[in-house]
């Protein structure tokens, strides 16, 4: 317990003290051991705290998840060891409740799988791996077989037909009847974080931020001369040099004065290499990093100041608060037990009403980009999402607020939008921002000449 909250300490003052500064080897993040140390003691803590919980909440007496290696259930990649890539040949994880409400965590596998689980088979005294998985289900007589499988959410939909095959082909016959959807269990594994979890959410966004406003400086972009592509690449190398990774390649996009036409989808917001950045322009960026099996999700805006300006343009100061005002709109309507439709349509009303023009798409965040967990609109589906948009809000869940406000520019002659995506928690206070969000655009400074 000493050495996991010395190394919590220690990652969280790295952070702090380094961030802020643009310097090559500023950035400081955990050595690779230390990672695992941190990823190990988190499952521990999260097995022994979260998952009581969840399986007692949802009745589920047992939970079975079933992976090979190389085709990895979603789930079960954030229950292996953090040395282990994969799943090792037929991987069985096994999590049963006990009498006293406690969780038994047991592996069927040919290998030891790391500090949290039991070794639960001997090859050499049962060849046969699945009967000895019906002797750990014989050992506790669930009345209840949680398995991987989901309508609506490919993350807790990770057991393929052949293992489902197996175990049904091997199951005693009386236990056939008792196999339900894990769903509701993998669902809220996925989308609830504990308070250590939370901690390091703060520093990991605050990093991402960092990067992004490095990004969207002098250092990276000299005007007239650096392209949209050469940011999104100096992105992708940046998190390299700092031994991260991302999910998702980066994207940067100009809106400007001139007739250039943007809409949410089209080519410009994914991109355009040949797009040379120019004074005047307002630039977006998507981007997003993998950290200690955490995500982030980040749009921000930046303005490339014309020769003899000190700040933006008070109608793009003030496009970006309209931005602000959505996400508070939006935010403001968080109510656990509310579904992610429910709140869609209560902020587009409100929203609306106030002037604005929405358009909300905001997702959970965590052990996936694009979590598991109540999806808040599509951007291409604003009166509702069926499914997971129908799945109710739950405290100390994460989420990616994205969304974008429409507004006209006269100066411009023309609508453009402030698309932002900030990262947050909603716990019982509400919805806060792991480190805050943008309330004033990034500047470029012009060439001097």
């Amino acid at each position: 317990m000493r050495f996991f909250n010395w190394i919590c300490l220690s990652f969280l003052l790295t952070l702090t003290v380094s961030v802020t500064s643009f310097s090559a080897n500023a950035v400081k993040v955990l050595p690779m051991r230390d990672r695992a140390t941190f990823i190990d003691d988190i499952l521990a803590k999260r097995v022994d705290q979260l998952l009581p919980i969840l399986m007692n909440e949802h009745k589920l007496d047992m939970w079975v998840i079933i992976s090979r290696e190389y085709n990895e259930d979603p789930v079960i990649k954030t229950l292996l060891p953090a040395t282990w890539i994969s799943a090792r040949r037929t991987t069985i994880l096994v999590f049963a409740r006990k009498n006293d409400g406690t969780i038994g965590a047991h592996a069927i596998a040919p290998y030891n799988v790391g500090q949290v689980f039991e070794k639960a088979w001997d090859k050499t005294t049962q060849p046969n791996q699945w009967l000895a998985l019906n002797v750990l289900i014989e050992r506790y007589q669930p009345n209840s077989i949680g398995i991987n499988q989901s309508e609506h959410w490919a993350h807790a939909d990770g057991l393929v037909a052949t293992d489902k095959d197996n175990l049904l082909a091997h199951l005693p016959e009386k236990y056939k009847s008792k196999i339900v959807s894990a769903e509701s269990v993998a669902i809220g594994w996925l989308e609830q974080r504990i308070p250590e979890e939370i901690a390091v959410y703060k520093d990991i966004v605050k990093l991402a931020h960092s990067i992004i406003a490095e990004a969207f400086s002098n250092k990276v972009i000299t005007p007239e001369q650096t392209t949209t592509d050469d940011v999104v690449w100096w992105l992708r190398e940046r998190v390299v040099e700092l031994k991260l990774q991302t999910w998702f390649h980066p994207t940067v996009s100009i809106q400007r004065g001139a007739d250039v036409s943007f809409e949410h989808g089209s080519d410009l917001s994914h991109g355009d290499e040949t797009q040379v950045i120019l004074p005047g322009d307002l630039l977006h960026v998507d981007f997003g990093i993998s950290y200690l099996r955490l995500n982030t999700d980040t749009q921000q805006h930046a303005y490339v100041l014309k020769p003899g300006e000190t700040e933006a343009p008070q109608y793009l100061q003030k496009a970006l608060l309209s931005g602000n005002q959505l996400q508070d709109v939006f935010t403001g309507q968080f109510a656990q037990g509310l579904t992610g439709n429910q709140v869609l349509a209560r902020s587009r009303h409100l929203a609306i009403s106030q002037g604005l023009t929405p358009t909300i798409y905001t997702h959970p965040l965590g052990y996936h980009g694009h979590g598991a967990g109540t999806t808040l609109g599509m951007w291409d589906s604003q009166q509702g999402v069926p499914g997971d948009g129908d799945y109710p809000l739950h405290l100390n869940t994460a989420y990616a607020i994205e969304l974008n406000n429409a507004i006209f520019i006269d100066a411009w002659n023309k609508e453009i939008r402030i698309m932002l995506e900030e990262d947050a928690i909603f716990d019982q206070s509400g919805v806060w921002y792991l480190n805050g969000r943008q309330t004033e655009l990034l500047l470029i400074k012009p060439v001097k000449s």
